[in-house]
């Protein structure tokens, strides 16, 4: 068997603590509260999984391996159907769980339907759905954290020794093998890390998994990246994407466009990781989701604001390439305008693109 290729990575991004199927069940590490308590959600059928994500149990990269997951219990649910019935009720299950966030579907169609394939490879050759579906992800995961790492060098090479780096949300895997890559090359960093609300992912996620890695890392709230850009000199300003369309746009979580524009007026470089999404050719067909406005208006579940008063969420925000300065690639950092460029040299699979 393989080395996993988390190894060496923060407890929450270890495959088990993101989401993981057994027994008929996903657990998956409710993000929501982590890291003041550690709670799984459990989920008894695929439906449940689907909910889970509609309802932000985990957040970033995290939603896609419990779509994966979900399948492998969708496999479990049918499991004493004919091969016919099986393969109906997974195609079912693939539209439920890839429709759990609008804003996400097309990557979570590629990684359900990579699933899907395995189910019926395995069903063809009279062998367990649920067992190829969970080797399937497992050795997905793999490739894609391995893949992440080869982006984290070219990311790396970018921060400066004893650099000073601000990060927006919670960017998963790059996170965690960015850190890692410096942890194995000895070079410093402190980073910054806006706490994002509603969810505080910078404040509860990424703080946590940079904490947990050995570096320095200091919570500011969302209205202070301006003020901590000058007085505290960062050098780059760095995120993942929920999607970086093919004309150069990235769709990241709502909060990014308003500091590149900050970054961009005092010379730091924004290098944002991650790789085209040929299911975005441009920006104009990204649907960005809005979610209750209630969570605006409360921080952690204790309201904040008056009764009456409305709230506005849009969960993502949009960041022109103008304000981009390159995107960090397994193959190299590429100018946001030239990202076709990318798609015709890229060797990678579906799974493996999500960062």
């Amino acid at each position: 068997m393989e080395e996993r290729a988390d190894k060496g990575l923060a407890f929450m991004l270890q495959y088990e603590n993101v989401a993981w199927y057994e027994n008929g069940e996903v657990r998956i590490l409710d993000r929501r509260v982590y890291p003041r308590r550690v709670e799984f959600v459990t989920c008894r059928t695929h439906g449940e999984v689907a909910q889970a994500l509609t309802d932000m149990v985990t957040q970033s990269t995290g939603p896609f391996t419990a779509a994966a997951m979900g399948m492998a219990l969708a496999a479990y649910e049918c499991r004493d159907k004919t091969a016919a019935e099986q393969l109906s009720y997974l195609e079912g299950a693939m539209y439920t769980i890839s429709h759990a966030r609008p804003t996400t579907v097309g990557r979570m169609q590629l990684i359900t339907g990579g699933c899907l394939e395995a189910a019926k490879a395995a069903l063809a050759a009279g062998e367990s759905a649920v067992d190829a579906i969970m080797a399937h992800t497992i050795r997905s995961n793999n490739r894609r954290y391995n893949k992440v790492g080869e982006i984290a060098k070219y990311l790396v090479n970018m921060f400066p020794d004893n650099g000073t780096v601000m990060t927006q949300c919670f960017s998963e895997t790059i996170l965690g093998q960015m850190l890692k890559e410096c942890r194995n090359r000895n070079k410093t960093i402190r980073l910054f890390c806006p706490e994002t609300r509603p969810y505080f992912q910078g404040a509860r996620l990424t703080a946590t998994v940079c904490h947990d890695m050995g570096f320095d890392v200091t919570v500011i709230t969302d209205n202070m990246p301006a003020f901590v850009m000058e007085k505290e000199h960062v050098d780059v300003f760095t995120c993942a994407a929920d999607a970086i369309c093919c004309d150069g746009y990235v769709v990241n979580k709502v909060g990014t466009f308003q500091i590149a524009i900050v970054a961009k007026n005092m010379g730091i470089p924004m290098f944002v990781s991650g790789v085209p999404d040929k299911g975005h050719p441009t920006h104009d067909d990204v649907r960005i989701e809005m979610r209750d406005p209630s969570f605006t208006l409360q921080a952690m579940g204790v309201k904040t604001a008056a009764d009456g008063v409305k709230g506005y969420y849009p969960a993502f925000d949009m960041t022109p390439p103008s304000l981009v300065s390159g995107i960090v690639t397994d193959l190299g950092i590429y100018s946001p305008y030239d990202l076709h460029r990318y798609l015709e040299n890229s060797q990678l699979g579906p799974y493996e693109m999500v960062v």
